[in-house]
C-alpha cells in the first residue's frame, strides 16, 4: 500500500510540475497569468491533504473504514466536513456574482439551498444513522427486496453523482485555468488524479479531513475577506446598503424580489427541487453513517446548519461589498468601461474583490481556497459513486451478500479510479456546453428519485418492493425527461426553436408524481410479499427509534 501510494504521489507530481511551469500559452482572455502566490498556497495544500490521505491508508483496514471511517467521525467534524461537501465552488463563486448582479434574488436562491437542512435535522438523521450502515440503499431496501431496490437506487444515486461530477469537473476546469494559467485539460487531470487518490487509498477518512480542511479554509477566507471589504464601509450595514443602491442599476430595487420570482410556477419549482434534492444527495446523505450514533447525527446537521448559515450571509455581504468595491473600479473590467465585462467574466466577482481589499496574497489564498473547494466536492462525489457501484451492485445484488470484504474493497477502488477516469472523460466532453442544467438536474433527480423512497421507507408502513421501484423510476425518468425538454436543453443545447416543457426546474411536477406513483402502486399491490414488507415496518420502526441494531463504531 505504501509503495502504491508512493508511486500515485509521485505521478501527480510530476503531473502538476511541468504544468505550473508551463505558464500561459493561449489567449489571455480565455486563461489569466500564472498567480506564484495562488500557487504555492495550492502545493500546500495538496502537500497537506497527500500527507493525510498517507495518514488514512494506513488506518483504512476494512469496508466499514473505508465506506463510513469506521464511524469514529465526531459531530463537529461530521458537521464541518458536510459543510465542506456541500458549499462547493458554485457557492464562493456563483452565488457571490448572482448577489453583485440582482441582490435580493441571490439572498432567495440560498435561502432555497438552506431550507432542506431542517428536512435533514428534524426528519431524516436520526433514522439515516439507526437504519443505515454505508449508503443510504441501505434504508430504502431494509424491508424490501434487496435486488431490485437496490438497484434502483444505485442507478438514481450514479445518474445524480455523474451529472454533479460534470458540473463540477467543467466548472474546474474553467476556474483552474482563470485562476492559476493552466490549459483546460491539465486543469482536468489534476483535479482527476488527486481525486483518485484521495478516494482510492484513503477512502472516507482522507475524503472528510479533506473536507474539513478545505471548510476552515473557506470560513476563515470568506470570513475574512469580508470584514476587509465591509470595514470599507465603517462596518455599518445601512452605509454599505445606501452606497450599493446608489451606484448599482437596479437602485433600490436591488432589495426586492427580481426576475428569480418572475414566474411563480418556475420559483415555486426551483425552490422544492433545491430544498428535498439537499435531502436527497448521495454524497451528503452518506456522511451520516460515519458518525458513531444518532446523537452524533443531529449534531452533525445542527453544526452543517450553522456553518452553511453563516457562510450564506457572508456570501450576501461580499456579493453587496463588491457592487461598489469592484463595481466602481475600471480595473476590473475589460477595457476598462465600467459597467462592462468584468475580466475573467462574472463569476470571477468575489476574486476580484479579494484583490481590492487584500492584494495579491489574499487573491491568492482564495484561488486556492476555491481549488479546495472543488477537490473535497468531488472527492466526496467520487465516493458515493464508489461505494452505490460496490456494495449496493456488486456486494448485495451481484453477489447476493456473499462478496468478501476484500472482494468488496477492491470493486469500491477499481470503481474510484473508474468514476475519475469517467469525470476527466466528461469534463473534455462538455467543455463548453452550458453546466447550469447538470446541477438542476442532480437536484431534480435526487428529490424526484431519491428522496420520495427514501422518507417514505422510513416513515410509511404501506410502502412495498413495487411501489418503490416504480416510484422511483417515475420520478428518475420525468425529472430527466422534463429537463431534457426545457428551454435549458431543448433549445439552448439541442438548438430547436421551442421548449416543449415551459419551465427550467422539473421538482414541481416530478417529485408529486413519484410520490403519487409511488403511493398508488404500493397500495394496490395485494401480494403475499407485499404484506410480509408491510409487516415487517414494525422492527424497522424499533431500530429507526432506539438504533438496537445499528452499526457500531470501530476502533482506528
Amino acid at each position: 500500500m505504501t509503495r502504491m501510494f508512493a508511486a500515485a504521489f509521485a505521478a501527480i507530481t510530476l503531473a502538476v510540475a511541468p504544468a505550473f511551469g508551463a505558464g500561459p500559452a493561449v489567449d489571455a482572455a480565455a486563461k489569466s497569468s500564472v498567480n506564484p502566490i495562488a500557487i504555492a498556497m495550492f502545493i500546500g495544500f495538496v502537500m497537506l491533504t497527500l500527507g493525510i490521505t498517507y495518514w488514512a491508508a494506513k488506518r483504512t483496514r476494512s469496508a466499514s473504514h473505508f465506506y463510513t471511517a469506521g464511524g469514529g467521525i465526531t459531530g463537529l467534524q461530521n458537521g464541518l466536513a458536510i459543510a465542506g461537501d456541500y458549499m462547493s465552488a458554485a457557492t464562493l463563486l456563483g452565488l457571490t456574482a448572482m448577489v453583485y448582479t440582482t441582490g435580493y434574488d441571490g439572498y432567495i436562491y440560498m435561502i432555497a439551498f438552506f431550507v432542506g437542512w431542517p428536512i435533514i435535522l428534524f426528519l431524516m438523521a436520526e433514522r439515516l444513522r439507526n437504519l443505515g450502515r454505508y449508503t443510504f440503499a441501505d434504508i430504502t431496501s431494509y424491508r424490501l427486496d434487496q435486488g431490485r431496490v437496490r438497484t434502483m437506487a444505485a442507478i438514481s444515486s450514479l445518474t445524480v453523482v455523474c451529472f454533479y461530477l460534470i458540473a463540477q469537473m467543467v466548472g474546474a476546469g474553467q476556474l483552474i485555468k482563470l485562476l492559476f494559467g493552466l490549459d483546460y485539460i491539465v486543469a482536468l487531470f489534476i483535479v482527476g488524479g488527486l481525486m483518485m487518490i484521495y478516494v482510492t487509498f484513503g477512502g472516507m477518512i482522507a475524503t472528510t479531513w479533506v473536507q474539513i480542511i478545505k471548510a476552515c479554509m473557506l470560513l476563515a477566507g470568506g470570513t475574512l475577506v469580508m470584514l476587509l471589504a465591509v470595514s470599507r464601509f465603517g462596518f455599518s450595514y445601512t452605509t454599505l446598503v445606501n452606497e450599493a443602491t446608489a451606484v448599482h442599476k437596479l437602485g433600490f430595487k436591488l432589495f426586492a424580489p427580481g426576475a428569480l420570482l418572475a414566474d411563480p410556477v418556475n420559483a415555486v419549482s426551483l425552490g422544492i427541487g433545491l430544498m428535498f434534492g439537499t435531502a436527497g444527495l448521495p454524497h451528503i446523505l452518506m456522511r451520516f453513517f460515519t458518525v458513531s450514533d444518532a446523537k452524533a447525527a443531529r449534531k452533525s446537521v445542527l453544526y452543517a446548519s450553522g456553518f452553511v448559515g453563516y457562510f450564506f450571509n457572508i456570501v450576501f455581504l461580499m456579493g453587496l461589498s463588491a457592487i461598489v468595491i469592484v463595481g466602481t473600479n475600471p480595473q476590473y473590467f475589460e477595457g476598462g468601461q465600467i459597467g462592462g465585462r468584468i475580466i475573467g467574466g462574472g463569476n470571477m466577482v468575489v476574486m476580484h474583490l479579494a484583490n481590492a481589499v487584500g492584494g495579491e496574497l489574499l487573491l491568492g489564498f482564495l484561488a486556492a481556497v476555491a481549488f479546495a473547494t472543488i477537490l473535497a466536492v468531488v472527492s466526496g462525489l467520487a465516493l458515493a459513486g464508489a461505494s452505490a457501484i460496490s456494495h449496493d451492485l456488486y456486494a448485495r445484488v451481484i453477489m447476493k451478500g456473499k462478496a468478501s470484504e476484500k472482494s468488496e474493497l477492491r470493486v469500491s477502488k477499481i470503481a474510484s479510479i473508474g468514476l475519475g477516469i469517467v469525470a476527466i472523460t466528461l469534463g473534455i466532453l462538455f467543455e463548453r456546453m452550458n453546466v447550469a442544467f447538470m446541477v438542476g438536474l442532480a437536484f431534480g433527480i435526487a428529490a424526484s428519485a431519491n428522496f420520495p423512497v427514501l422518507i417514505l421507507s422510513m416513515y410509511w408502513p404501506g410502502l412495498t418492493t413495487r411501489g418503490a421501484i416504480v416510484g422511483g423510476y417515475a420520478g428518475l425518468l420525468s425529472a430527466v425527461i422534463l429537463v431534457v425538454l426545457s428551454k435549458l436543453v431543448w433549445v439552448s443545447v439541442l438548438g430547436n426553436a421551442q421548449a416543449i416543457f415551459p419551465y427550467d426546474q422539473p421538482a414541481l411536477f416530478s417529485m408529486p408524481l413519484a410520490f403519487l406513483v409511488t403511493i398508488v402502486v404500493s397500495m394496490l399491490d395485494r401480494s403475499r410479499a407485499a404484506e410480509a414488507e408491510k409487516k415487517a415496518f414494525g422492527d424497522q420502526y424499533v431500530r429507526a427509534q432506539t438504533g438496537y441494531g445499528a452499526a457500531q463504531a470501530s476502533s482506528h
